[in-house]
């Protein structure tokens, strides 16, 4: 006889500074994931904007604030830019693995040198090997590291250059965390590589959407989420396309030339979904 699938039990995080916008105080709602029945949960809480984090489920529950707005690619009519053309050509010599969620010495010496360039005041930039082991081996649903690495002369697999923890779901892929080597001067455009690559092998498995995790309106950090077209928001009404007008203009903002950050998230911790400290269930 089959064991009853019991209803997850839910938390609530005190307020916390706002990683993404300034002046703002964020909550998070979580629930633990484990069990034979780990999967089928993620997936079902993914589609209603959940993200994974180590053995957690959680998603923004901020009092007085909705700007976090979970982002998906769809797929099948996925259109890359010229830009992404380019990104894609420069980089598709690079040797694709996916390996099991298993942190090497290799990984975190790329996420050290990542982080101190891309988020150097980043609540992650305190992260020991401990801590990333933590957040690519403490899964308990179908995940994978995919490593990205240079050519040898002979086109077998050099150097590490690039990394994403993904997430496998029955609709999609979801992208947990990507970092990269962001000082390669022969490899611009390798997040996006990264990204693009995960469309790719999404459309090859037949899979329909690639999850990008949260988008912020207003965020600098979060605005290269909506450069792929089409592009699907989480609405008080389910999964919506968003506009192509919308996206058109959200673009020319994300790839306008930048101002210096706000002083008032610097220290904030990153990237999104990664790492979430949660009290004990």
């Amino acid at each position: 006889m089959t064991a009853p699938i019991r209803f997850p039990r839910f938390f609530v995080t005190s307020p916390a500074p706002c990683p993404y916008l300034p002046d703002r105080q964020e909550r998070k709602v979580f629930t633990e994931l484990k069990g034979g029945h780990a999967d089928q949960l993620n997936e079902a809480l993914g589609r209603i904007g959940f993200r994974r984090s180590q053995t957690v489920a959680y998603r923004p529950s901020c009092l007085g604030c909705q700007a976090c707005v979970s982002v998906r690619v769809v797929v099948d009519e996925f259109k890359p830019s010229s830009t992404q053309k380019r990104d894609v050509k420069r980089n598709r010599d690079l040797v694709v693995t996916e390996c099991r969620p298993w942190a090497t010495d290799e990984q975190f010496e790329l996420l050290t040198k990542y982080l101190g360039v891309r988020h150097p005041d980043g609540g992650m930039s305190a992260m020991d090997e401990l801590d990333y082991a933590d957040m690519v081996e403490q899964t308990p649903v179908s995940s994978n590291l995919v490593e990205y690495r240079e050519p040898t002369a002979d086109g077998s697999a050099g150097k590490l250059i690039g990394a994403c923890l993904t997430d496998r779901q029955g609709d999609g892929l979801s992208m947990i965390y990507s970092f990269y080597d962001p000082e390669h001067t022969s490899r611009a455009g390798l997040g996006n590589y990264i990204i693009l690559d995960h469309i790719r092998r999404a459309a090859r498995d037949r899979l329909p959407y690639v999850y990008l995790g949260y988008w912020v309106e207003g965020s600098p950090r979060m605005a290269y989420k909506v450069r792929y077209r089409p592009l699907e928001t989480l609405t008080r009404d389910g999964w919506k396309r968003m506009a192509t007008d919308e996206q058109s203009k959200l673009i020319a903002e994300a790839t306008a030339p930048r101002p210096k950050p706000d002083e008032a998230l610097l220290g904030a911790r990153g990237k999104d979904g990664q790492p979430a400290k949660f009290p004990s269930s």
